[in-house]
């Protein structure tokens, strides 16, 4: 019975990374260091957060050539290594095929890559203006998407699948969503599930805002607990050259509870996220869910890539779920938090060495001065109790001053 039970055990990851627009290098060094530390926790997946390659806000850089070529010399570099070998690998980059310029994800295990994961949603409003730079793919079918020569190189395959499609493994089937297409009401997930994807892997670019990580958490639960699976979701943290700050937070949930969390503010550049899924629990559950099933029958079939490879190899137990309720900070917390570590990466990257604070006794520059004291607070906080990181906050304050 035990061995039956760890038959269903896979271990997967998910990532907050700090990247930094256009900073192909040290994108590339926070990658590596994520493959790197996933591969060492013997995980099978590996999720990292949207247009991680190039970081989100390159703006009108996308429509320069030179950035999809850098993405790709980028993506080249990891591919000659080992880190892909045994490990499915979800990573976030533009592409463009056909001379159209998509938002994907590129599915990469044992240097080979099985498929390129086109965006169906734009994110267009508020702070997005992905419209601008990316079309929704809209399609069907799967195409033949033809690799660029700098790949070709290394993994010696001409040619990849490009298209919005399921995984199909030898022990379980995986569907592939990509931030904004979660938050519409008619998300590739809904009838994923149904036609038979047990865990949905998301990459995201989401901006701290009050109150807005609760969101997510109502949608993954939602999601998990009406349909049974497992929901896996990245993020981006820090300050990448625009105005807004992404605060991490990656999760994982399974049949409508948490089993890991992320730290929603973090002054380290890469955080893994880890958990062991019960996928027998997922299909004890669906099996139970008779309207579902019943759905699950007149559904359309979605396209297949076949991948010769077990995501199941875990002999640890399966993940106990989060018991506590209350998952969010409060809202002070995060106005706390929030605009602190915003100022620690916009001066560190920006090339400052402090701030000018002009006090002029009344409540705007009072609240201004203790965000600014929380900002070296949490720095101090972070070298003097070693928290995860600080040898890196260390060696960039005694860059900065």
């Amino acid at each position: 019975r035990m061995e039956s039970k760890i038959f269903h055990h896979a271990k997967i990851a998910c990532c907050n990374l700090n990247q930094w627009a256009l900073d192909f290098e040290g994108n590339k060094r926070r990658i590596i260091e994520s493959l790197r530390q996933c591969k060492e926790q013997k995980c099978t997946y590996r999720l990292g957060p949207e247009l991680e390659i190039t970081g989100y806000s390159c703006e009108d850089h996308f429509l320069e050539l030179d950035t999809i070529k850098h993405s790709w010399e980028v993506l080249a570099e990891i591919l000659s290594t080992d880190l892909t070998d045994g490990m499915i690998c979800d990573i976030g980059m533009p592409v463009v095929h056909r001379d159209v310029l998509y938002n994907v994800r590129v599915i990469i295990l044992n240097r080979h890559i099985y498929l390129i994961r086109p965006k169906t949603v734009m994110a267009d409003d508020g702070n997005y203006r992905e419209g601008r730079y990316f079309t929704a793919w809209r399609k069907k079918q799967i195409e033949e998407f033809n690799l660029p020569v700098s790949i070709r190189s290394v993994t010696g395959q001409k040619t990849a699948d490009f298209g919005l499609t399921i995984l199909s493994l030898q022990d379980t089937e995986i569907g592939i969503e990509i931030c904004e297409e979660l938050w519409q009401p008619n998300s590739p997930h809904i009838l994923m599930e149904l036609d038979g994807a047990e865990i949905i892997f998301n990459a995201s670019a989401s901006h701290f805002a009050l109150g807005r990580v609760q969101t997510r958490f109502d949608l993954l639960n939602e999601t998990t607990g009406k349909d049974g699976g497992c929901y896996v979701y990245a993020n981006l943290i820090g300050c990448d050259g625009e105005r807004m700050y992404f605060d991490g937070c990656s999760m994982i949930s399974a049949n409508g509870s948490f089993l890991a969390i992320g730290k929603q503010f973090t002054l380290s550049e890469v955080e893994v996220v880890t958990a062991v899924l019960d996928l027998g629990a997922t299909r004890e559950k669906r099996v139970l869910l008779k309207s579902r099933t019943v759905e699950a029958m007149s559904v359309t079939s979605f396209p297949r890539v076949k991948i010769d490879f077990t995501l199941c190899q875990s002999k640890e137990i399966a993940t106990e779920p989060i018991k506590k309720t209350n998952l969010a900070m409060d809202k002070a917390a995060e106005i706390g938090y929030g605009p602190a570590c915003y100022l620690w990466d916009y001066m560190r990257k920006g090339g400052a060495t402090g701030f000018f604070l002009a006090l002029s006794g009344g409540a705007d520059s009072t609240a201004t001065a203790l965000i600014v004291y929380n900002m070296a607070f949490l720095l101090y906080q972070n070298i003097k109790e070693k928290l995860h990181g600080h040898e890196f906050v260390l060696s960039e304050l005694r860059r900065v001053f």
